[in-house]
């Protein structure tokens, strides 16, 4: 059996719907997780779906997905701009990453600009909402089938 992309959702993720709705939209967490595992599934991929508001929880699931995952797409939230740990997690890795935010980061605060997340990812998708998941994980199907031969 395949080994599931990790989704894996950095701090205050768990507040959608709740929290600043005209930046982040209507949709609660467990909204994109159905949309994600939906999407997964059209694609032949699996899923395995957290959130956590402790940066050393998203390391060790970082470090976990070496061994246990085949990709992985990070939303870091705020960790983003600030986690130098999160960056060494994804290096050590050597799993394909991709980095999403809901908001398009670059039309906020310009402290938001700067991504250590981005050194490590394959790429980054924002601004498109709970979209931008689905994106991912259609670009990350991409990357698996070119590392695997298929295409």
């Amino acid at each position: 059996m395949a080994k599931p992309i990790y989704v894996l959702n950095g701090p205050n993720l768990n507040m959608l719907g709740l929290r600043e709705p005209a930046i982040y939209g209507a949709d609660t967490l467990a909204d994109v997780q159905r949309r994600v595992e939906a999407r997964a599934a059209q694609l032949g991929l699996t899923v395995d779906f957290r959130q956590s508001n402790i940066e050393g929880e998203l390391v060790t699931w970082i470090q976990e997905a070496r061994e246990r995952a085949s990709g992985i797409i990070l939303n870091a939230g705020a960790y983003t701009h600030t986690s130098i740990a999160l960056l060494d997690a994804l290096n050590a890795a050597e799993i394909p990453a991709i980095e999403v935010h809901l908001s398009n980061v670059f039309r906020r605060e310009s402290f938001r600009h700067h991504s250590y997340i981005s050194l490590a990812a394959r790429g980054v998708i924002c601004g498109f909402g709970p979209k931008g998941y689905e994106l991912a994980l259609e670009a990350m199907a991409d990357i698996l089938d070119r590392t695997s031969g298929r295409t």
